[in-house]
């Protein structure tokens, strides 16, 4: 069995908070807002693995109303997540995503992302792709307010 599953994941950019994404700290004077975290490219990939299981959005699974994820590490999250998949008998084919971020730039951070993304994943780092690019100055991740990500993963049963 072959199932396929998309996610996407917004937050807005804040002063206070580090900047985390694909589970790295990156050097910026801004991070991102949220409940947990804000990890936004994790968030897309267990987003995109959920709705490949058939088991809706990590708002349902980890709502930003309990304060038990107040904060949370989102590898703790996605752990959780890879084991659920685990359980139902898939294993990730392979994983591709997208940040969307004018600055600061991502792409000299996405081999140690993929190191620490793979490992959770339980993956070898050639499964999984991940990719940076801008708006060029368009909408709000051009106007530097906000970061998205989005994921697409194929699962093998």
């Amino acid at each position: 069995m072959f199932r396929i599953g998309f996610g996407y994941d917004v937050h807005r950019l804040v002063e206070g908070r580090p900047l985390i994404i694909g589970g790295h700290k990156i050097p910026y004077a801004l991070g991102l807002m949220g409940h947990s975290d804000a990890d936004v490219l994790t968030h897309a990939i267990m987003d995109s693995i959920l709705g490949a299981l058939g088991k809706g959005d990590i708002g349902t699974h980890f709502s930003d109303e309990d304060p038990a994820f107040k904060d949370v590490d989102s590898f703790v999250l996605l752990k959780k997540v890879v084991e659920w998949m685990k359980r139902d008998g898939f294993r990730i084919n392979n994983i591709d995503c997208t940040v969307v971020a004018e600055r600061p730039r991502i792409a000299p951070y996405i081999e140690v992302m993929k190191k620490g993304l793979s490992r959770v994943l339980d993956i070898g780092a050639d499964q999984l792709s991940i990719k940076a690019t801008t708006t060029e100055g368009l909408g709000f991740c051009g106007r530097k307010e906000g970061m998205e990500a989005y994921s697409m993963v194929s699962l093998v049963k």
